[in-house]
C-alpha cells in the first residue's frame, strides 16, 4: 500500500473475511479466492502490484452475480476475460460468446479462507518489516521469508543501513519499488534519484548501488526473480 487505507475482502459474497491495510503494509493474497478491495481513507490512494512475470498464471475469473450486476449497468464480460460496454455501442466481436456463470458445483472449488489464516500467513505489516530490516533486508515473500511462498520472485524490504553501500551485481530481474525517502540509484556511467512511487527496473549483470539520497524515513521494496514459473500459492 503506497498511499491510503485500503479494506480488502474475499470469498464469493465478499464476507469471508476482510482486512485494513495501512501504507507501506504488503497483502500476498492467496490465489484461487474471489477478492475485492477499497480505499476507505480520505485521500487518494495508490497500490503498488507485483504479478509473476509475463504470465501471472490465469485469468480473472468473476462470481456469478458481479457478471449480473454488469449486465444490469449494460456492461458484458467475453469469454476472452475482456469487458463490452454495451451503453457505448460495443458489442462482442464475432465468435466470442460471454462469459458462462460458474455452477453451484464449480463454486465449491473457490474457498472461504478464515480471517485468521489470511492474517497469519499472508499479510505483513510495514513497521515490523522496517524494524526487521534495519541490520539486513527483511525478507518479505518467498520460500524462507516471512510470507512463504513461491510466485517466481521474491520481495525484501530495504531501509537505511539494510544493504553495504558498495556496489553489488544481480545475475536476476531485480525490480525497485520506493515507499519512502529518495534513493540514489548509481551505475558505471550514470545515476539516478528515486522518489516514492518509482518503479525501477535493473537489468540482470549490471554493477550497481543504491543508497538514501537524503535524511529521515527511507524504505523501497525490492523484488528479484527466482526463475520459477508463477501459479497457484504455494503451500510449502
Amino acid at each position: 500500500m503506497l498511499k491510503g487505507r485500503w479494506r480488502f475482502f474475499w470469498g464469493r459474497w465478499g464476507n469471508a473475511g476482510e482486512v485494513v491495510l495501512e501504507e507501506g503494509d504488503i497483502f500476498n493474497i492467496p490465489t484461487g479466492i474471489f477478492r475485492g478491495f477499497e480505499n476507505i481513507g480520505t485521500d487518494y490512494g495508490m497500490i503498488m502490484a507485483i504479478l509473476g512475470g509475463d504470465d501471472a498464471g490465469g485469468g480473472v475469473i468473476w462470481a456469478p452475480q458481479v457478471i449480473e450486476d454488469a449486465r444490469d449497468h449494460g456492461l458484458v464480460l467475453g469469454e476472452n476475460g475482456k469487458l463490452y460496454d454495451t451503453k457505448k455501442g460495443q458489442s462482442l466481436p464475432d465468435g466470442i460468446k460471454p462469459m458462462p456463470l460458474l455452477t453451484e458445483e464449480e463454486l465449491k472449488a473457490f474457498p472461504e479462507t478464515p480471517v485468521q489464516e489470511v492474517v497469519r500467513d499472508y499479510v505483513a505489516r510495514y513497521w515490523d518489516l522496517m524494524a526487521l530490516a534495519q541490520k539486513a533486508p527483511a525478507k518479505v515473500i518467498g520460500e524462507k521469508a516471512l510470507l512463504r511462498d513461491k510466485p517466481g520472485f521474491e520481495v525484501e524490504l530495504l531501509t537505511r543501513g539494510s544493504i553495504p553501500e558498495a556496489a553489488y551485481v544481480n545475475e536476476r530481474h531485480e525490480v525497485l519499488m520506493v515507499m519512502r525517502g529518495h534513493w540514489e540509484l548509481a551505475w558505471d556511467g550514470g545515476a539516478s534519484v528515486l522518489a516514492p512511487g518509482d518503479t525501477c527496473a535493473v537489468p540482470p549483470g549490471l554493477q550497481h548501488s543504491l543508497v538514501p539520497a537524503m535524511t529521515g524515513e527511507a524504505s523501497l521494496y525490492r523484488v528479484v526473480a527466482t526463475g520459477e514459473k508463477a501459479g497457484r500459492t504455494w503451500r510449502g
